[in-house]
């Protein structure tokens, strides 16, 4: 039952609400309806549709509307309709019996016209402290709206991703902020669950740099950090999973590494 709670993304959006200074870094995420969509779609013009209960970008599909009507981009398909009751009836086809949730859509920085957000890994250190212990970008692949690498994304240090965007400075101070939330992040998880030993957020940011919550993994795959160029960042993972028990991949099979 645990599991099952923690794996649900509106429950633990719900805990993060409860904090103030996380509220205002979570987009506006609802349980998904057909009256609620057509509304958020009015106020935003973009939104994204996920499962509550999913992993590595699985059914995650980026709804918009159009001049033509509206659109919607499931993987690499995109599907257009002149009217909102034809997109609704197609979309529902993807849901099955999973619960959706819809998610105000954040315009992501891109890199290279490809849409990147990142993952911070936070994890109990030795001392159970909570650390953040490894960053990396993830751009999206050429074809598709979501950055998993588990979705043929490409693996990024986070400096290389935001150098058209921030000096070095700036950049220093965004990756800062980013661990800052992660921090709040877990801690405000580990209130309800003093169980919780790593997480691994997936944060994007928008045209201004600010920081967004896309979603908070409680069981995070650290494969991906093993492509990035500097091999201790994936060594100390390891280590303090060892420390609780968990025993990380160390080899990405899915995930690209940047050239």
């Amino acid at each position: 039952m645990l599991k099952s709670i923690l794996v649900s993304k509106m429950h633990k959006t719900n805990l993060m609400l409860n904090n103030s200074k996380l509220a205002k870094h979570i987009p506006l995420t609802k349980r998904l309806n057909r009256q609620l969509l057509s509304r958020m779609l009015e106020q935003h013009g973009m939104i994204y549709v996920k499962p509550d209960k999913g992993s590595q970008g699985k059914g995650v599909i980026r709804v918009e509307k159009i001049k033509q009507g509206y659109r919607y981009q499931s993987g690499v398909k995109v599907f257009t309709f002149t009217s909102f009751s034809s997109m609704f009836s197609s979309i529902c086809k993807h849901f099955g019996h999973r619960q959706y949730l819809v998610q105000k859509g954040v315009h992501l920085l891109k890199y290279n016209g490809r849409p990147f957000d990142f993952r911070v890994m936070i994890q109990r250190n030795p001392k159970r402290k909570w650390e953040c212990t490894g960053t990396i970008g993830r751009l999206a692949h050429p074809g598709k709206a979501v950055t998993n690498g588990s979705q043929g994304g490409t693996i990024y240090e986070p400096s290389v991703l935001l150098a058209p965007f921030a000096n070095k400075g700036k950049t220093a101070a965004v990756l800062r902020g980013m661990n800052r939330i992660t921090h709040v992040t877990a801690a405000r998880l580990s209130q309800t669950y003093p169980h919780l030993n790593e997480l691994g957020l997936d944060i994007g940011l928008d045209r201004r740099l600010k920081p967004w919550i896309l979603e908070v993994n409680t069981y995070p795959d650290a494969a991906p950090f093993s492509l990035l160029p500097n091999p201790k960042v994936m060594r100390t993972i390891v280590a303090y999973g060892k420390a609780y028990g968990r025993h990380h991949r160390t080899t990405c099979t899915k995930a690209k590494r940047a050239p």
